[in-house]
């Protein structure tokens, strides 16, 4: 789930950093990979909230699909009834893949690795990063990359020896 934050400054300064952070971890991926023997593809996913069952999915894709065909009245209905359901929000995986091995990596996860400090998505609180933003309010290019560049040689150092 993305992380939750309620302070307007920290909202600010993550809205600076995300999109450059997301550049840093794309091209450090592609880095990584030519100089691998894995082969990455990207993939866009659906996150659900934990404990959503099956049917709730099911449902909630159904109900999403006939928005698309529906009258006024029958979207109205379909929208309140989606109100009371849990909602996927967009993810973003890198499918690695090596002879028989795959493993799925979370872009965005790694995005907040980069952009908050300690990062941990059991914890409520994120603390932004502030010293990947020079004293000017803009980013700090170098030090983005850098964090970027560990984090992303840091989860292919990890991956399954073959």
């Amino acid at each position: 789930m993305p992380p939750k934050i309620t302070n307007s400054v920290a909202w600010q300064q993550a809205e600076i950093l995300m999109q450059p952070a997301f550049i840093r971890v794309i091209d450090n991926i592609r880095k990584q990979l030519d100089e691998s023997s894995w082969t990455g593809t990207y993939q866009d996913v659906l996150i659900w909230p934990p404990n959503t069952t099956d049917e709730i999915k099911a449902l909630v894709t159904q109900l999403l699909q006939a928005m698309e065909t529906a009258t006024t009245e029958e979207a109205d209905e379909i929208r309140q009834t989606l109100t009371r359901l849990p909602m996927p929000h967009p993810g973003y995986h890198l499918l690695l893949q090596r002879q028989e091995q795959q493993v799925s990596i979370d872009l965005w996860e790694l995005c907040y690795q980069v952009c908050f400090i300690e990062y941990n998505p059991e914890k409520e609180k994120v603390v932004i990063d502030t010293s990947l933003i020079d004293e000017l309010g803009e980013v700090d290019w170098l030090r983005l990359d850098a964090k970027a560049k560990q984090l992303i040689e840091e989860a292919f150092a990890a991956l399954p020896e073959s």
